[in-house]
Formats: structure tokens, C-alpha cells, sequence
């Protein structure tokens, strides 16, 4: 099968087809790092970890590239507000950032560019820009001029009449049109800023992006990914200053995909409504894969409504993964000879329907309880193994998932003592106390489940 992907370029689905099948390039936006991110964020960057993955399996050279903002307003203000130096400020929360990516079971991206590193870049472009009459110098500014490119408002379907009509913003006195926007600004000496032809400044937001793609993926990228709540304006300008710096290339990005919300309540997450939680929270309260598998649960496309109840959901389904893989600890699995005959993979491939694999991912499962027969389950064993290694999941150690890194309470060798005493128990007829020793370690937060390999036991969600 061939994967496809919903362009919202193109507003359909479409086979993907690289530029070069030898080298696919791929750009997803990372953070701003002024803060913890929430689960939201955390969202956008599992959802292209495991377009990522897909990627890997159909191509042998992806080069992805998910950048780190740490240069911008709110930076700059949320350090000020502390007291502390601005770049250690970015650095502190770039490094929680990639913490939390990986608790998620992220991989690494081939690139992880940060704003400040391409200044050089920055002011190229820009020059660029302004010798082609899209970009104009007003006091100590530099901004993009929108009414310079015919096009522009194709990637969120706008024209700009209508943008106009929209807003209720002041328009700054240097703006020749107002929806102008900033490539670069005047820094005071109280703000980071480097020397340009315009004067000590810093970059806009949108211009990072576009510098660090042109950098290190080229003119023309295959996909580029983000929140959808980044289509307009980020996007859409990021694009403009793309197809007018370079008017020759074949496109500044072919491919454009974009995640949906998270809700909760039925309502936008966000940072301004005050109904965020921050994703370092959840891992703190849950295991990553718990909420991994949770934020893959809906499709990309469609809000995702935040909940205990899903977590909870989401914990069971891993449990069932880790028991086969537990019960089938002696019996070495058999790869799949062709991956995309997976009905998971095919799901997955068909603009990365998570639903659909995730319930082809349990029925495997069922199919792996119902039989005895090891050549069976040694082929199960390694279709279930190609899938979640393909979302991310299940990629502990079984007895470690069961058991937990728990410091606290029953450790695993009383725990194991005392499942001895209930067995002895109860060979000895001793129903009572086999009862009363299970009693004791559910009050200890100890689950036990007696099968044909024998009792197995699991510390409480």
C-alpha cells in the first residue's frame, strides 16, 4: 500500500509521493520554550513521531527536522518576570521539553534546529525578500508586504478583504498594509539582539521557520506538519515568505498536515482559556505509553476530549499488549514477511487512522488468547510486536510493566513470598488463607491472576 495523507494545501487526501524517494524531507513546529508545554502540545509532537515511523518504514533516508523556538516576546517577558537570563531561561524549558518527548517514547528527530542558531539565515532571507519588492524597512523594521504576492491566503483559505474585516487590532503607523507582518523588529538593550542591516533587532516568529527548513531540508520540502491551530497565520506566512523568496522552486512544502484540538469539556485546551494541563503533570501521574496511547486514540484529524476515563482505557488496552507479550516470553515471535499486509499498517497507512489499527491491534490479541498452539502464537507475537513498535507502545520489558518501579510499599521479593504461602495454601486445602493472603495484597495495591503459566501479579494503576 502506498500512504496517503490529507493535504491541507489541497484540502483532500492524497497518495504520498516524495520529491526524492532516496532523501524524504520532513519539518514538524516544535515549541516556543517559555513554559511547560500542556497535553495538547504533546499531541502535535506524537502524531509526528509516528508519521515519523511511518515514514521509516516506507523509506530508507527521512530526514526530519522539529525546531525549537527560543527567541520570542513571551521568552523574553516570562524571564524578565523571574529575573533570570533569558537563554538560560529558553535552555531550562527546551530541556523539560525534551524530557517530557521522551516519556512519551519520541524519537529523536534526525534535526532539532533552534532559532537562535540561524540568525545569518534569518537576514539572507530577508534581504532576499526585499529585493524582490515582498518586503519593505520601516522604522527599525522589516516586514512582509501581502499585497506583493497573488496567492497569498491559499493555505487557509483566505482572502485578505476578509482577514481585514475580521480583525480588531490596532495597526502600527509603520505597516503599509495592516495586515503586514513582522520579519524583524528593533531589540533594546535590555533584549537579546544581533546586528542587521536594519539595525540591532531580532527575528518575527514566522521567518524562523522558513530559515531553518531552507537551511538544513532545502527550497522544496515534502511534508510539513503543526497544530491546525498554526495554519493561520504562522503557516500561511511561514509558506508566503517560502514561494517569494525562492519563486522558482516546486513549492515551498508539498505536503501540509495538520492535528486537530485537544478538548476538554467539549471545549479548546488552551493556554488563554485556562483549562490547559500541562503534560509533565499527566506523566507524573501516569505511565508515558498510557498517555501516549491515549493521545492516539482519536483519529489526527478529529478533537481528542481529554479524560480520566480515557486514560483509564488506555491502561487496559497496554495491560492486554503486555500479556501476551508476557505469555509468550518463551516463544520467539515470527516477523511478518510484508508489513502492509498488517491490517494495522494498512489502517496506518490510510492517512494514519490510529482507531482502526489500535482495534485490528486488540483483535490480535483475542486471537492470541483463543489459541495454544506456539506456531500460532509465534506468528501473532511478531504481527503485534511490527505494529506497536510502529505507534510506540508496548516497548517495555512485560515484568516491568507489571511490576513497576515502585520504592514504596510490597517489594517484588515479599510480593513473590507471599504468592509461595498462597499457593502452599491452598495445595493444602487452606482456602481461607489463600483467600485472606489475596486480600492482603489487594490492599496493598497488588492485583493477582492465576493462568497457565502460573500467578501472575501487577501493581495498581
Amino acid at each position: 500500500m502506498t500512504l496517503t495523507v490529507y493535504n491541507t494545501l489541497s484540502g483532500k487526501k492524497e497518495p504520498f509521493v516524495p520529491l526524492d524517494p532516496n532523501r524524504v524531507t520532513f519539518y514538524a513546529c516544535g515549541p516556543t520554550v517559555y513554559n511547560y508545554i500542556h497535553v495538547g502540545n504533546g499531541r502535535s509532537a506524537v502524531v509526528f513521531d509516528l508519521l515519523y515511523r511511518l515514514l521509516k518504514t516506507q523509506f530508507s533516508n527521512v530526514i526530519f527536522a522539529r525546531n525549537l523556538t527560543d527567541i520570542d516576546d513571551k521568552i523574553n517577558a516570562s524571564a524578565k518576570a523571574e529575573g533570570v537570563d533569558i537563554k538560560a531561561f529558553a535552555d531550562t524549558y527546551a530541556t523539560a521539553y525534551q524530557e517530557d518527548m521522551a516519556a512519551l517514547g519520541n524519537l529523536d528527530p534526525t534535526l532539532q534546529p533552534r532559532a537562535t542558531e540561524h540568525i545569518p539565515q534569518i537576514i539572507d532571507i530577508i534581504e532576499r525578500l526585499i529585493d524582490r519588492d515582498h518586503a519593505y524597512a520601516a522604522e527599525g523594521h522589516v516586514l512582509f508586504a501581502v499585497d506583493s504576492m497573488k496567492d497569498y491566503g491559499q493555505l487557509s483559505r483566505r482572502n485578505i478583504d476578509d482577514m481585514l474585516a475580521g480583525a480588531r487590532v490596532d495597526v502600527a503607523t509603520y505597516k503599509r498594509h495592516p495586515m503586514d507582518f513582522v520579519l524583524w523588529k528593533p531589540s533594546s538593550d535590555d533584549l537579546p539582539g544581533w546586528d542587521s542591516p536594519w539595525g540591532r533587532g531580532r527575528p518575527g516568529w514566522h521567518i524562523e521557520c522558513t530559515a531553518m527548513i531552507m537551511a538544513h531540508l532545502g527550497d522544496t520540502i515534502d511534508i510539513h506538519g503543526g497544530g491546525s491551530d498554526l495554519i493561520f497565520p504562522h503557516h500561511e506566512n511561514e509558506m508566503a515568505q517560502g514561494l517569494c523568496c525562492v519563486p522558482d522552486s516546486q513549492g515551498y512544502a508539498r505536503y501540509w498536515v495538520h492535528n486537530a484540538m485537544l478538548d476538554v469539556e467539549g471545549e479548546k485546551m488552551s493556554k488563554s482559556l485556562g483549562n490547559f494541563t500541562v503534560l509533565r503533570d499527566v506523566l507524573n501521574e501516569h505511565p508515558g505509553e498510557v498517555v501516549r496511547l491515549t493521545l492516539l486514540s482519536a483519529h489526527y484529524r478529529s478533537n481528542l476530549n481529554w479524560s480520566e476515563q480515557l486514560l483509564s482505557q488506555s491502561r487496559q488496552t497496554l495491560d492486554r499488549l503486555y500479556t501476551v507479550l508476557r505469555d509468550s516470553q518463551d516463544i520467539a515471535a515470527v516477523e511478518p514477511a510484508d508489513l502492509s499486509s498488517l491490517e494495522a499498517v494498512q489502517a496506518l497507512l490510510d492517512d494514519l487512522n490510529t482507531p482502526r489499527a489500535i482495534a485490528a491491534l486488540y483483535e490480535l490479541t483475542g486471537q492470541f488468547f483463543k489459541t495454544t498452539d506456539n506456531a500460532e502464537r509465534a506468528r501473532l507475537k511478531g504481527e503485534l510486536i511490527a505494529i506497536t513498535g510502529i505507534l510506540g507502545i508496548a516497548q517495555q520489558d512485560p515484568m516491568t510493566w507489571f511490576h513497576g518501579q515502585q520504592q514504596d510499599g510490597l517489594q517484588p521479593e515479599a510480593i513473590e513470598a507471599l504468592i509461595q504461602q498462597r499457593q502452599d495454601a491452598k495445595k493444602a486445602k487452606d482456602f481461607a488463607r489463600a483467600d485472606a493472603i489475596r486480600e492482603e495484597l489487594k490492599q496493598a495495591g497488588i492485583l493477582i491472576q492465576d493462568t497457565r503459566e502460573g500467578t501472575q501479579w501487577s501493581r495498581e494503576a
